[in-house]
């Protein structure tokens, strides 16, 4: 059990595809937080879907209830899977409907149902664990290369090289564990991500001059549809990219990331 801070509770059971995240305490202001970035740590290791289930939860205030909303979208970024709640509680329902809610995130009276009707579009996902070494960057961008020609995404290629480069030698240059580099392609929309053991947050920071470090990250931003730094449930963190087809980035991050000594 790996309880997040505050007033509420997420226990992780991971079972089949899909990873059920139960909820317990109180949702208010305070703990608002712990149940946004609690369940976004969970979503970084779930395969193929996320359910939140919300019985054991009590819910302050109606309108904290469009935390469910940004959960959904943010894990729409990445990892891309789907998310659900479910809940047997009429007040519960009640909320999600009256704030708009549901039309955003599925909700279902129980487990089985929400298993059921999880939508699983086909995913394809390579990994690969690299040592800390002077050749790590070149074994990625092989990786990168033969897992994209096996998946037929050459257009992907080239982008897939500098993500993969770039953030596999932040791992190496700013943490002492070795990187894991993980490919996943789902609905024509390929993402690059590299997770590390570190537990020090990565910090987005402008590059403000041409000797400043960050600049293939700026790179990434400007090939990325989206990109970021999540946290994971076991610890440490993934820094992820997502690649579309030359669709003009939206993430808005103009800036190299460096982790916080």
């Amino acid at each position: 059990m790996n309880p997040a801070s505050g007033q509420v509770h997420l226990v992780p059971q991971y079972r089949g595809g899909a990873t059920t995240a139960l909820v317990t305490g109180a949702l208010n202001l305070d703990s608002y937080p712990d149940l946004r970035d609690g369940l976004l740590k969970i979503a970084t290791e779930s395969p193929d879907g996320l359910i939140a289930d919300i019985d054991g939860l009590d819910i302050d205030d109606a309108a904290l209830v469009t935390v469910f909303s940004l959960i959904a979208m943010r894990i729409g970024d990445w990892p891309g899977i789907p998310f659900t709640v479910v809940t047997g509680r009429p007040e519960h329902r009640t909320m999600f409907a009256d704030r708009l809610v549901d039309r955003f995130v599925p909700v279902h009276e129980d487990r089985e149902t929400a298993e059921h009707l999880l939508s699983r579009p086909p995913r394809r996902r390579a990994a690969q664990m690299l040592a800390r070494s002077a050749n790590s960057s070149a074994l990625a961008r092989d990786f990168v290369r033969r897992v994209c020609a096996e998946w037929d995404v050459a257009a992907f290629t080239d982008d897939a090289l500098l993500i993969a480069t770039e953030l596999v030698e932040n791992a190496i240059r700013h943490t002492e564990s070795p990187p894991r580099l993980r490919l996943e392609l789902r609905r024509g929309i390929l993402s690059v991500a590299v997770s590390d053991d570190s537990p020090r947050a990565a910090v987005m920071l402008e590059r403000l001059g041409a000797l400043e470090p960050g600049l293939g990250l700026r790179m990434i931003a400007q090939v990325a549809r989206v990109w970021g730094c999540s946290r994971s449930w076991s610890g440490g963190k993934t820094v992820w990219a997502v690649l579309t087809r030359r669709a003009a980035p939206r993430s808005g991050h103009a800036a190299g990331y460096r982790v916080r000594p």
